[in-house]
């Protein structure tokens, strides 16, 4: 399931990209797909050498295109180990509302893409993330939890303090709203509550199906309850980078 629209951030064969804060590689894979040299960083050593099996997996299958390379590594977002201008394209989803210093993050980013170079940032949505909030301490108030709720504008200037220019924003996955509502209000751990394991069965079938009914369901719908909020934004090249 993806969150990034890559119709708003259209990916090349040969682009160098990072998934930054790759968690279980979603995204990272999709770039590999499309012919990318990826890097998927993650602090989760776990998450790092699942994300590599399976670009291993990948690469031996023929899912990525010859010439296209992956790789999986760890890493800190706020001292990312690689030069400046190194990416043209960098993926951070679901990351920020982790992080403190979530400006200091923003830097990095802005250092480590070039001129010219896109980023995509999702976050939770400011309403369906207040939900989850008031119905459960628990969803929130763990180790490594969400420490923030951005309001759209307030994720539109800080991305604009750091130097970049938003050029496209949505919402999306609206479907998964009310699961998430659902799990709050019986308990975040509770997997085994009826109302949570049917809902969970049609987020699972819609996901591998894909019907029209839902999918029109929830483009209606993410403009109300959508759970992420998707922000674009370019690097911009200064005025003698814009003039080579």
């Amino acid at each position: 399931m993806l969150t990034v629209d890559f119709s708003r951030f259209p990916l090349a064969p040969g682009d160098r990209v990072l998934d930054l804060g790759a968690g279980g590689g979603r995204h990272a894979f999709e770039a590999y797909r499309r012919g990318a040299h990826v890097v998927a960083l993650d602090r989760n050593e776990n998450d790092v050498r699942a994300v590599d099996r399976m670009f291993a997996a990948m690469a031996e299958a023929g899912e990525a295109p010859v010439g296209a390379t992956a790789a999986a590594i760890t890493g800190d977002a706020l001292a990312l180990p690689f030069p400046d201008d190194a990416f043209d394209k960098i993926i951070i989803s679901e990351v920020l509302e982790h992080i403190p210093d979530d400006a200091g993050v923003l830097a990095e980013i802005h250092r480590v893409l070039r001129p010219g170079g896109l980023v995509a940032m999702t976050v939770p949505r400011y309403g369906p993330e207040k939900v989850c909030w008031a119905l459960s301490d628990a969803y929130h108030e763990v180790e490594g939890g969400h420490i923030r709720i951005y309001k759209g504008h307030e994720l539109v200037e800080r991305v604009e303090s750091a130097g970049f220019e938003p050029y496209a924003d949505h919402f999306t996955h609206a479907l998964h709203a009310p699961y998430w509502w659902i799990k709050c209000a019986v308990g975040v751990d509770n997997d085994k509550a009826l109302p949570v394991r049917l809902y969970h069965k049609l987020l699972v079938w819609d996901i591998m199906k894909a019907p029209r009914t839902t999918r029109w369901t929830e483009k209606a719908l993410n403009p109300l309850i959508g759970k992420s909020f998707v922000v674009y934004a370019v690097k911009p090249r200064t005025g003698s980078e814009a003039a080579a």
